[in-house]
């Protein structure tokens, strides 16, 4: 049972009343001292003690940059590097006249007197105006002796060669950070070193001392070697931007490299930028299309069916073929050849210096679904190339499952399949070396001070066909040249071998495949007895013509001609006057 509380007195009620009363007079009287206290120091006493704040001493860092690592070609050619240049700052506190400053700033630096202004006046102790500025700015504006203007040396990458291979390059921002290309992709090595530092400064930023030695924060200074050559990216870029214009194409990509070592020569992009100015060129111009952008290659993915069929044992070069005289029909699928071409019997090396898509298709079906995906895949397609870029497109290849008859018939002859020109480039590798599907890439060595630090070695990757098929393949494709669609790759003093592409371009607003626009390329290598070179042309939309051996095929002729006789390797001619002499 609860027990009954006791009531509270009347006198013990006024002793409380009292001492509430007398709490609550004390916290009033504090708060009113407060409240002067503060309206005192931020009103009375503002200006002397900001004064008094503006001399105190304290401490903070100072972080010195000592530059981005240079890129440069194989052979030490430089194609990005840095310079010397200055930025405009303000310490708004120093300024005496703000509107002619923000004026005299904006005229000068080219930009908006808003922005300027605002910056000025925003109460900020430091403020940047622009970043990098060209020198006769900075002259003149130094000449206007500007209280609270100050100047902060910096670097600002530069490219020399301007457009020359800037797509691979790619470009860095305002603070020497990566965006693009190979400097995005190796921030990490090219970011330079970053020491800090202990200062001394005033109440303002200002720095009054220093205060002990430097001392290393970030380690990144590597300079960059790039197995790309200054001279064939120089060849491949002019010579495939004559021929782009010559036939008012979209667009046009080439790729040349070492079969052997997996080098990198040239990879080149019509339309280019200079990346000294990249913000005035659209992204699309930006783009490495070599590696980011797939398209259905047409003919010239014919050698990897007629390889995967030789490997496999399942046919022979002189093999005969019934073409079904130009009309082949699977399914519901009428199948004819180019410009309405009516083969009969062709052996293999006959279907693929002719280009029969029919021949492809009979080559494909003896071969089978499941051995063509899996040749496929060997060769590198559908799968990302282990390459050091940004933005490497794996390409298109369709589950196996998922292929139908139809399927096996469009992909013998480079339809229904996305490549991208290195995928292309390393499978024909693979053809040409004696089977071996080398790993492509672009980057040489690390550098410091001049001197190798780490160098790349040839990686092989795996086995893809036999000896044995590259050499049946070497002759197939010389042929091609020789006596077939790709006479106007033949290249004087060289054997040649490769092959042509035309392909009709899938509009995907309409589901199928345009009448009137067409990717013309070609592919081959050189000597065809001891390649050194594989080179692949792609004009994208060319206008007037479309044939591969007409568009593409002489421009390999010219790149490869130039690039051959740049690398020192001999002629056929020069080789008999060796042999004459011995």
């Amino acid at each position: 049972m609860l027990k009954n509380k006791k009531p509270i007195s009347a006198s013990f009620r006024s002793v409380i009343k009292t001492r509430l009363i007398f709490i609550s007079s004390l916290l009033l009287l504090f708060a009113i001292t407060l409240i002067a206290r503060l309206a005192d120091l931020q009103i009375v006493q503002h200006k002397a003690l900001l004064a008094k704040s503006e001399k105190q001493p304290h401490r903070g860092t100072l972080k010195v940059h000592l530059g981005r690592g240079a890129i440069v070609d194989r052979n030490g050619n430089t194609l990005a590097t840095n310079l010397e240049v200055e930025s405009v700052f303000v310490i708004p506190q120093e300024i005496r006249d703000r509107k002619y400053t923000s004026k005299v700033l904006a005229a000068t630096l080219n930009q908006s007197y808003d922005r300027v202004y605002n910056e000025v006046t925003s109460g900020k102790r430091f403020a940047w105006i622009k970043r990098k500025v060209p020198v006769e700015e900075i002259t003149h504006l130094k000449k206007s002796a500007l209280s609270g203007v100050g100047f902060r040396s910096e670097q600002k990458r530069f490219y020399p060669k301007r457009e020359l291979a800037a797509n691979v390059l790619g470009f860095v921002g305002t603070d020497d950070l990566g965006l693009a290309g190979i400097e995005y992709t190796y921030q990490d090595k090219l970011k330079g070193i970053v020491y800090s530092q202990s200062i001394e400064q005033d109440g303002k930023g200002k720095n009054i001392q220093t205060l002990g030695n430097l001392s290393r924060s970030s380690i990144g200074n590597y300079d960059l070697m790039l197995t790309l050559d200054e001279v064939i990216q120089f060849t491949t870029e002019h010579l495939l931007k004559k021929q782009v214009q010559r036939y008012k194409a979209d667009s046009g990509m080439a790729v040349v490299m070492d079969p052997n070592s997996g080098d990198i020569y040239a990879m080149a992009n019509i339309p280019q930028f200079n990346p000294n100015n990249f913000n005035k060129f659209v992204p699309e111009a930006r783009k490495n299309n070599t590696v980011v952008s797939s398209y259905e290659p047409g003919s010239i993915f014919k050698p990897i069916v007629a390889a995967a069929a030789l490997d496999q044992g399942i046919s022979q070069p002189n093999e005969k073929f019934f073409c079904e005289n130009g009309n082949f029909k699977i399914g519901s699928k009428n199948i004819g050849e180019a410009a309405n071409h009516k083969f009969g019997l062709l052996t293999m090396r006959e279907i693929i210096a002719n280009s029969s898509n029919i021949g492809a298709i009979k080559i494909a079906q003896k071969l089978g679904k499941d051995s063509f995906y899996e040749y496929i895949r060997k060769f590198g397609f559908g799968e990302k190339a282990s390459i050091r870029l940004p933005g490497v497109s794996s390409g298109l290849l369709g589950k196996r499952k998922n292929w139908t008859e139809l399927s096996l018939a469009s992909i013998s002859f480079g339809h229904e399949i996305a490549v991208t020109p290195l995928q292309m480039v390393v499978a024909l590798s693979a053809i040409a070396n004696g089977g071996t599907l080398m790993e492509p890439h672009i980057t040489k060595a690390l550098m410091r001070e001049g001197k190798i630090i780490e160098e790349v070695k040839p990686k092989r990757i795996r086995r893809v066909i036999s000896e044995k098929t590259s050499r049946q393949m070497k002759e197939i494709l010389k042929f091609a040249v020789k006596d077939g669609t790709g006479k106007k790759a033949a290249v004087d003093g060289f054997d040649v071998a490769g092959k042509t592409g035309t392909a009709q371009k899938y509009i995907a607003a309409t589901r199928s495949y345009s009448k009137t626009e067409y990717v013309s390329s070609f592919i081959g290598y050189a000597p065809a007895d001891a390649p050194r070179i594989v080179i692949l042309v792609m004009i994208d939309n060319p206008k007037g013509v479309n044939w591969g051996g007409v568009v593409a095929a002489p421009v390999f002729r010219e790149i490869a001609s130039k690039s051959l006789r740049y690398l020192n390797v001999p002629s056929s001619k020069e080789r008999v006057f060796i042999l004459d002499r011995a």
